[in-house]
């Protein structure tokens, strides 16, 4: 499912109009975007956890010439499904689509 996919559901699960439902959206992506570059924790009960996660500099190889390299540190967004979502996911709990 793609963004305009998941907005035509979200117009039909609520009173909102498609336009409305992409806006609404945007909105949640833009807004869990900036916590996360705050550094701030997302959670959203029923769904799951945003969050941000330090990865430490590292030893690497180039595939293409065995050369080692070093890696820096990163930062990378997670997600952690939550105990609702993952019943959902493996049926034990229905979710009315």
């Amino acid at each position: 499912m793609n963004k305009k996919e998941l907005a035509h559901r979200v117009a039909n699960y609520s009173n909102l109009n498609i336009t409305q439902a992409e806006a609404a959206i945007n909105g949640t992506i833009k807004a869990i975007t900036v916590a996360l570059q705050q550094g701030d924790k997302v959670t959203l009960s029923g769904l799951g956890t945003f969050e941000v996660r330090e990865r430490a500099p590292r030893v690497g190889r180039n595939p293409a010439t065995g050369e080692t390299v070093t890696v820096n540190a990163t930062k990378a967004p997670v997600f952690r499904a939550g105990t609702v979502l993952k019943a959902a996911v493996n049926q034990t709990e229905r979710v009315d689509a």
